[in-house]
């Protein structure tokens, strides 16, 4: 039986150009849908679970389509709320080389970020669900939405919920100071915390020694103080932490550490040619619930949730088009790419 996941936040309109034209050469955009908490919700619903999706949109054509996005790929649509006027919009310029990617935002005042408490009935959106996933993101969207989602984490605490949040820092949202403000108090309801190199340190200022993510140099043994920093302030049941090694744009490695019950696991490491980076961080989460979820061992859980974001690196757009199976043969070994017949 399907595990019923709720994902809350909102989901944009991402207009992109070509290929690697930028901004400035562009003449037409390609037009496709993403934000954090939806890209979970694909992802676990590709995997065969019930991923619930959580938002506000216009009752207006574009956000049907936004709506028709998700509906597409199975997840359920029936908790979002419709009304208000804009839906958000960003614009993606892929990097190449030493050229990093781009990203500009056009989402002040959209459906979600205007959203009130009496938009949304956590008791009846909760109903049969055994996970609760927000990011970081979503509480910087306004006031209002910070307020929301702190209802949601003690609703779903309250019925025994397991909660996940990526802290997934933007600073084109909100100050770090504000950031700390919030996400502290959120945090005190989280059981597994997720962030990459640098959100720890920009919302908790809890950082690595020895490391500087500009360089690609990593320290294992930094990322462990981290994790048990952030366990020890918030008592978080795991801290997953992804752990991007930047030689440009196109080029990266990626690998991934899970900090539980005192132990730190390290996945496998993957030198990975990108196609789009955008979402990668979402598809490592979904991953990681997913396995958790169905009882896979922290070794498993790691190298699962790494090998899925792996493969994300590989499509176009905000979502992880990839089956269960696709992840279970990365993890496996299987990274030659050779053609399946």
């Amino acid at each position: 039986m399907a595990n019923k996941i709720i994902t809350f936040g909102e989901l944009m309109l991402r207009l992109a150009p070509e290929n690697y034209l930028r901004f400035l050469q562009a003449n037409k955009f390609q037009a496709t849908f993403g934000g954090a908490e939806a890209n979970v919700a694909v992802s676990l619903s590709c995997y065969g679970e019930d991923a619930c999706f959580v938002s506000k949109l216009p009752n207006h054509e574009i956000g049907q389509l936004a709506v028709n996005s998700l509906r597409q790929m199975g997840v359920d649509t029936t908790k979002i709320v419709r009304g208000g006027d804009r839906v958000g919009v960003y614009y993606c310029e892929k990097g190449a080389s030493q050229r990093p990617s781009k990203v500009i935002y056009d989402r002040a005042y959209s459906t979600i970020a205007m959203a009130q408490k009496s938009d949304f009935d956590w008791d009846s959106i909760f109903e049969g669900a055994k996970w609760f996933h927000f990011t970081g993101i979503t509480p910087a969207l306004s006031d209002s939405v910070a307020e929301i989602t702190l209802e949601a984490c003690k609703k779903a605490k309250e019925k025994g919920i397991t909660i996940s949040c990526d802290l997934n820092f933007r600073k084109k949202l909100w100050d770090r100071k504000k950031a700390e403000q919030v996400m502290t108090e959120l945090c005190k309801y989280v059981d597994y915390c997720i962030a990459n190199e640098e959100d720890a340190k920009d919302v908790f200022g809890i950082e690595a020694d020895d490391t500087d993510v500009y360089s690609g140099k990593l320290n294992k043994e930094g990322y462990i103080s981290v994790a048990k920093k952030l366990t020890d302030k918030f008592n978080f049941k795991g801290v997953a932490i992804t752990l991007r090694e930047s030689k440009s744009a196109n080029d990266n490695d990626w690998s991934a550490m899970l900090y539980t019950d005192g132990e730190a696991y390290f996945s496998k490491k993957y030198s990975i040619h990108i196609v789009d980076r955008v979402g990668g961080g979402d598809s490592f989460g979904a991953g990681l619930i997913y396995s958790l979820l169905n009882g896979f061992d922290n070794q498993k859980a790691i190298e699962f949730a790494v090998a899925a974001s792996c493969l994300k690196h590989s499509i176009e757009g905000d979502y992880n088009y990839v089956s269960v199976s696709e992840v279970l043969n990365l993890a496996g070994g299987d990274a030659s790419g050779r053609v399946q017949r």
